[in-house]
């Protein structure tokens, strides 16, 4: 097989883009510093418009509609007023529910406050009597709620305050809303906490050196800070999700560091191999900033995958990655060399003395360079006991299944929440009901009045629907909200047979039985379930997307058939593996209590296809990096065993470093309060501790040793395909320069 011919200079986008960086330092640097502030700032200064979940997909998504445009429904909010030594029509109860009253009149947000107390409302005290509820309304758009309910939120507080015997709470549309974001900026809040600590733990380790260990955070904040203000001025156009903040400083952090160390580590490699500054910058910018540039190019292939599905949630986070992710490219291929030709071997200033004495000037580890020459000895037995472990680690995927977001999902610790359990206790399905909507020239017909009457015998008939049913008509009468309280917590078994028993029976036969009618069951039972199936049906075309454009890019960046296929091969291994510990630890439960998992009814609906997405991106990095020293090896005359074990062994310490940065950030994230944040930590961890270790250090060398010259095979009727660069061989060290110490490296 011919091996490539080569220039003396390298021609590819990262080196050219290095050199001009390096040339001009001073344009780079301020002017990244000058993106940074600007796009910050302009962020700031636009605000953020978030997702209006109000409509979603399928029957759910148009009744939602259908009542938005009819009612221009405002936010509902409950009070709950519990006492187990007092009952509702004795003083001391009627007293309390009173003043919860008056204080909450006073409040000029409110409207459509209905007492307990008051006559006809009998239906807001509970069957034993202990528990009342407060039902009223959040004047204006109900989207615009959450910033007026705050008085509320402190009225119901001091009414408590009051009376310490009463346990006084409350739940609905805005409270909900706040209490959630409330946690979740909480949660956030703490991981970049904890991760920042614990990266720069780790970079010192690595590079030695406080100067050299600041650099990559440094620029990862500044990466995450950018990205910021752009997620704020494109929401103009996409409004974000909650979730994306968090996958900016997840993905930002892991990407910002890893691009950087891989660069930087590369340069001084090469200044401890003797060669001068110059050189070895220009070195680390056509190898590992090429690297850089493939493996951010994969990531963001991956994340667009998600702009398939058409989800307005997907689509904020698949934007926001894709932000965060290509800004960390720019700043390692741009303002990274600018700062190393300046500062030169400074770089390594501010040693740290007790890491500095664990020095390898070869960059190789020594505990992957015994594991790879064993491995490379056995081939097809080190496969095919890695391939077995991975495969039966995947198995419990098989037997994954999906659990709604909703309350019950929530952090049990939010007095949101706890007042949501003690609500569905006393009053089952009145928190989260299902919602029959029938839209006609007229709701108030004779015809439409008995098949509303009918709508409700039956459903109370069934055993899974209770009082009060009520009926809202809108002032045109064309469109009624029939509110049914259904058995079970909103997204469980029960809640689920209810909605079918609605939507499937009892809604087709009455009201949906009328002409020129049209009738739907929402709320949050049926919107899950439209969610789930939509989900469902676009993850074909999702997954066939980010397969067929990662192979894409893998073929064209090494043009090699066999490099491509045994790329998304490897992914696809590691991804399901993960899949398998998510299901063993939210599912099957090991580890539950370590982890302080409150429930094992699934994984939240958002987390497999969001991993895969990112999974798939981020496994690249790794497996671009070092494929492209083995290549670079290999094209410089040595044989493939030569180029394998010298490209594993001289990436172990940056590899290894950078996976414990990745698995110490997604760790933090298992340990916050959200299942979402719990699930995504888990799954994203171990998906790069198998990639770093099993897949990188063993499936990798063994597949390589057994394909041989196999492994660059590209058929003819392929020749056509771009390059991505030309390749040159890396410029030989300077005899006559004493090389830099080199700091440690994870071994």
């Amino acid at each position: 097989m011919l091996r490539s011919t080569h220039n003396t200079q390298s021609h590819n986008l990262a080196a050219r883009m290095g050199r001009w960086s390096a040339a001009h330092w001073k344009a780079a640097t301020f002017g990244w510093l000058a993106f940074v502030l600007v796009a910050f700032g302009l962020g700031g200064m636009v605000g953020t418009r978030s997702i209006d979940n109000t409509a979603g997909p399928g029957e759910s998504g148009r009744m939602d509609r259908i009542l938005e445009a009819g009612f221009k429904q405002p936010a509902s909010e409950h009070v709950l007023i519990q006492s187990r030594s007092s009952r509702a029509g004795t003083p001391a109860f009627d007293s309390a529910v009173a003043d919860v009253v008056a204080r909450i009149s006073k409040v000029a947000a409110v409207q459509d406050l209905r007492s307990p107390i008051a006559a006809g409302n009998a239906d807001q005290i509970a069957k034993d009597g202990h528990s009342a509820l407060v039902e009223f309304q959040i004047r204006g758009e109900k989207v615009k709620a959450v910033d007026k309910i705050a008085p509320v939120l402190d009225a119901v507080a001091s009414a408590q305050r009051a009376h310490p015997d009463f346990s006084i709470g409350e739940f609905g549309d805005a409270s909900a809303e706040k209490g959630v974001v409330t946690a979740y900026d909480k949660d956030l809040g703490k991981a970049g906490t904890l991760s920042l600590p614990i990266t720069l733990i780790v970079l010192i380790v690595t590079f030695g050196s406080l100067v050299a260990a600041g650099i990559p955070l440094l620029l990862a904040l500044t990466a995450i800070f950018a990205t910021f203000g752009l997620i704020a001025l494109s929401s103009v156009l996409l409004p974000v999700a909650m979730q994306a903040y968090a996958m900016v400083l997840l993905i930002g952090l892991a990407v910002g560091v890893d691009y950087s160390m891989f660069y930087l580590k590369r340069e001084r490699q090469e200044r401890a191999a003797g060669r001068s500054p110059q050189a070895a910058l220009a070195v680390a910018a056509a190898t590992s900033g090429r690297s850089v540039l493939i493996s951010g190019l994969t990531v963001i292939v991956a994340m667009a995958g998600m702009f398939l599905t058409g989800d307005s949630t997907f689509e904020s986070l698949a934007l926001a990655t894709i932000l965060v992710v290509a800004v960390a490219v720019l700043g390692s291929l741009t303002v990274l060399p600018a700062l190393l030709s300046r500062l030169g071997d400074k770089v390594d200033r501010g040693r740290v003395p007790l890491v500095s004495r664990l020095r390898r000037d070869d960059g190789e580890g020594r505990i992957w360079g015994a594991i790879v020459d064993r491995v490379l000895r056995r081939p097809a037995l080190s496969a095919g006991l890695a391939a077995a472990f991975l495969l039966a680690l995947a198995a419990p995927a098989l037997q994954l299944r999906l659990a709604a977001e909703g309350p019950a999902s929530f952090p049990k610790g939010l007095e949101v929440i706890e007042t949501y359990d003690r609500m569905q206790q006393a009053f089952p399905g009145s928190a989260l009901p299902a919602n029959v909507v029938v839209e006609a020239a007229s709701v108030t017909t004779p015809a439409m009045r008995k098949a509303i009457a009918e709508l409700e015998r039956r459903a109370l008939a069934s055993g899974r629907a209770f009082e009060p049913i009520t009926v809202d008509v809108n002032k045109d009468a064309t469109v009624a909200n029939i509110t049914i309280p259904i058995a079970g917590n909103g997204t469980d078994a029960a809640s689920n047979a209810s909605f079918r028993m609605l939507r499937s029976e009892v809604v087709p036969e009455t009201v949906g039985a009328l002409p020129d009618t049209q009738a739907g069951v929402t709320g949050q039972t049926a919107e899950w379930r439209d969610q789930a199936d939509a989900l469902k049906s676009n993850l074909p075309p999702v997954v066939a997307f980010v397969l067929l454009f990662a192979f894409s890019l893998m073929l064209v960046a090494f043009r090699s058939i066999v490099v491509a296929v045994k790329a998304i091969l490897l992914n696809l291994l590691s991804v399901a593996a993960a899949y398998g510990v998510l299901v063993l630890v939210f599912q099957h439960g090991i580890g539950k209590g370590l982890l302080g998992v409150s429930s094992a009814a699934g994984i939240d609906a958002v987390v497999p296809l969001l991993l895969f997405v990112i999974l798939f991106g981020l496994s690249m990095d790794y497996h671009v990096f070092i494929l492209s020293r083995i290549r670079e090896t290999f094209d410089r005359g040595k044989s493939m065993d030569e180029a394998v074990s010298h490209g594993i062994k001289s990436t172990a310490g940056v590899v290894t470093s950078a996976a414990i940065v990745m698995v110490s950030v997604f760790a933090v994230f298992a340990t916050l309060s959200w299942p979402f944040f719990k699930e995504f930590g888990v799954g994203l961890a171990a998906a790069i501790l198998i990639d770093a270790t099993i897949v990188r250090g063993v499936l990798l060398p063994a597949s390589m040793k057994l394909l041989g010259d196999w492994n660059w095979y590209l058929p003819s009727w392929l020749e056509w395909l771009p390059r991505l660069e030309q390749h040159e061989p890396t410029p030989e060290p300077r005899q006559d320069v004493k090389p830099p110490e080199l700091p440690a490296i994870v071994q």
